[in-house]
């Protein structure tokens, strides 16, 4: 359906740069996909109970995802000079990408609007500054959340913690993805456009 959405949109532009005279694409609904996991927004009390059941050492890792909606790749490449409390933002720059040997590189944001400061709610300030003093090396470029040996977190270390915390808020649905969804959720339902 993606495919398809595409080519109309392409020929739909050869039509008004009069290169064809008609869009042969004209199957009614080919162009449109169908979710295929319904999103469930996790609830604040939910929220509270996912990130409680993580290990200290993550349990910023689910705050970011949730309140500021911060991708895994992002969230994994942080680092101490990201992090800016006097104005109170997170400057995203870098993102981790898994590639296929298990190793990470370091690349920009998945897209353009990636690049961007993101306000850090008052709320979890507290606990930035908490994870920052107990679990972050005092240099600019000292990772926010480490692997236990060193380098960027792999994504299995994060599922294992992740799993049990989920079902700990009987939630075994929610996947770490939808806790961005769940930020924007809670930032709406407080008037944030």
């Amino acid at each position: 359906s993606h495919a398809y959405s595409l080519l109309r949109t392409i020929l739909g532009s050869a039509v008004t740069d009069e290169l064809i005279d008609a869009n042969p694409c004209r199957i009614t609904g080919a162009g449109r996909a169908r979710r295929v996991h319904r999103i469930r927004p996790a609830s604040v009390d939910e929220l509270a109970t996912v990130t409680e059941a993580m290990p200290e050492r993550l349990r910023l890792m689910v705050i970011l995802a949730s309140w500021c909606a911060l991708r895994f790749g992002e969230t994994v490449e942080l680092r101490r000079g990201d992090v800016d409390l006097g104005d109170e933002v997170i400057r995203i720059r870098r993102a981790a990408v898994r590639t296929h040997g298990g190793t990470f590189d370091v690349t920009t944001p998945k897209s353009e609007a990636g690049v961007r400061d993101v306000a850090i709610p008052p709320h979890i300030v507290p606990q930035i500054e908490d994870h920052l003093a107990r679990f972050v090396g005092p240099r600019r470029d000292a990772l926010l959340f480490p692997a236990e040996n060193g380098g960027h977190l792999q994504p299995s270390t994060l599922y294992r913690h992740w799993y049990k915390a989920r079902a700990a808020a009987d939630r075994d649905d929610l996947r770490w993805h939808d806790l961005r969804h769940s930020g924007a959720v809670l930032a709406a339902a407080t008037g944030a456009s």
